[in-house]
C-alpha cells in the first residue's frame, strides 16, 4: 500500500492540472465566442444601417436635386462601410457615414416639405432606431472584448492563451475627431 501513495499523489496532481487546463481552455473558448457573437450584432446593425441609406437618399434626392455633393458623400460613405471588414475599418467608415448623414440632415432642414413627407419620416424613425441599436451593439461588443482580453492577459489565462493561440481582440473605436460636431458650410453652394 505504501508504494501506491506517491503514485496516487502524482495521479491526483495530474488530474487537477488536467481539469484546470481543460477548464481554462473552455473558458477562453466561451469568451471568444461571446466576443464573436457580440461583433455579429454590430455587423447586423451596420448592415441594417447600410440597407436603409439608399431609401433615405432616394427620398431626399426627389426633393433636393441641387444637393448632389451631400447625397454623393452619403452614398460613397455607405459603400465604404459596406466594404469594411475589420472593426477598425468599420469604425472609420461608420464615422464617415455618420458625418455624411449629419450633413444630409442639415440639407433636409432647407426643405420643410421633405420633413413632412411620410416616407421620409418613416425612414428617419427606422434609421434613428437602428442608430440606437447600433450604439447598444457596439457597447455590448466592447464589453465582451474587455472580458476576453482580461482573461487572455491574466494569469493563468495568459499561459493558456499563449499555448493555444488566443490573441487579444480589437475594440470597436470611434473615428478620431468623432467627439466634434461636423461643420457644414453651404456658402459655396449659394445658400
Amino acid at each position: 500500500m505504501k508504494r501506491f501513495g506517491p503514485i496516487l499523489i502524482v495521479g491526483i496532481i495530474i488530474v487537477v492540472l488536467a481539469v484546470t487546463l481543460v477548464s481554462s481552455y473552455n473558458g477562453l473558448v466561451n469568451k471568444e465566442e461571446d466576443v464573436n457573437q457580440a461583433y455579429s450584432q454590430v455587423e447586423n446593425q451596420l448592415q441594417r444601417r447600410v440597407d436603409l441609406i439608399p431609401n433615405l437618399v432616394n427620398t431626399v434626392k426627389g426633393f433636393a436635386k441641387q444637393e448632389k455633393d451631400v447625397i454623393n458623400s452619403v452614398t460613397n460613405a455607405r459603400a465604404k462601410l459596406a466594404g469594411a471588414n475589420t472593426p477598425a475599418d468599420q469604425a472609420t467608415a461608420d464615422g464617415e457615414l455618420t458625418n455624411a448623414l449629419n450633413r444630409l440632415l442639415v440639407v433636409v432642414e432647407n426643405y420643410p416639405e421633405l420633413k413632412s413627407d411620410a416616407n421620409y419620416r418613416q425612414l428617419m424613425d427606422e434609421l434613428s432606431g437602428t442608430e440606437n441599436r447600433l450604439t447598444v451593439a457596439r457597447k455590448d461588443y466592447n464589453d465582451q472584448v474587455s472580458t476576453f482580453n482580461r482573461s487572455v492577459k491574466r494569469f493563468p489565462g495568459s499561459l493558456m492563451a499563449g499555448m493555444f493561440g488566443f490573441d487579444e481582440k480589437e475594440y470597436f473605436k470611434a473615428q478620431e475627431g468623432a467627439e466634434k460636431a461636423p461643420t457644414v458650410d453651404f456658402e459655396g453652394n449659394g445658400e
